[in-house]
């Protein structure tokens, strides 16, 4: 018995087209995937409190600018409190920062200086020269000052001026952010401050 050719070239047609057919599904299944995987970045990306609030820090920062970073960190600050300077943010508003904004903070900090600063840091080396949340509420100064030895806040029996600072990775580790420190509410606004880092497991 002899086999038409014209169907067997026609066989291999179909099997090349069938071929062809189940390549292009798997790449609209791939491209599905990628769709499906996108959306669900957008939507992680909402859960981010006005994601573009922090994107001239991270450039700040990234760029190594830690000086104009640590300015735009008090811009943040006072958008996220609704004041317009720091002597109107009060040591109770303070209580009241939200501690997932204040991650962020942190985490960009921490990203872009390898460790070197934020806020985290600085609540890791208060507690590691005795300051606990019993010492924010007895308002423990004494704490704050050994603290402010440390980060190089404080040379020579002296509190530095932010301008005085070194905005490099020279700088003693927990030295930046600096400048929202400086605040008119002095040593109470401090404990208060790092009251809220403490509760918010910084």
């Amino acid at each position: 018995m002899s086999i038409n050719p014209t169907i067997s070239q026609t066989d291999s047609q179909l099997q090349d087209r069938l071929t062809a057919l189940e390549a292009k599904v798997e790449q609209l299944s791939q491209a599905n995937r990628v769709v499906d995987r996108v959306t669900q970045i957008e939507t992680k990306l909402l859960l981010v409190a006005d994601i573009y609030r922090y994107g001239k820090l991270q450039e700040l920062l990234a760029a190594g600018n830690f000086e104009q970073a640590d300015r735009e960190t008090v811009q943040i600050i006072l958008a996220i409190s609704g004041e317009p300077n720091l002597e109107s943010i009060t040591p109770n508003d303070v209580r009241r920062f939200s501690c997932h904004e204040l991650r962020v903070i942190d985490t960009l900090w921490t990203t872009y200086s390898q460790n070197h600063f934020g806020f985290s840091v600085q609540a890791e080396l208060y507690q590691a020269v005795g300051g606990s949340l019993n010492t924010t509420i007895t308002q423990d100064d004494t704490v704050i000052i050994e603290l402010g030895k440390r980060v190089g806040w404080r040379k020579n029996n002296t509190w530095q001026k932010c301008d005085e600072l070194d905005y490099s990775l020279n700088a003693p580790r927990g030295c930046h952010p600096s400048r929202w420190w400086n605040s008119p509410f002095g040593a109470k606004m401090t404990n208060y401050f790092f009251a809220r880092l403490i509760t918010c497991e910084l």
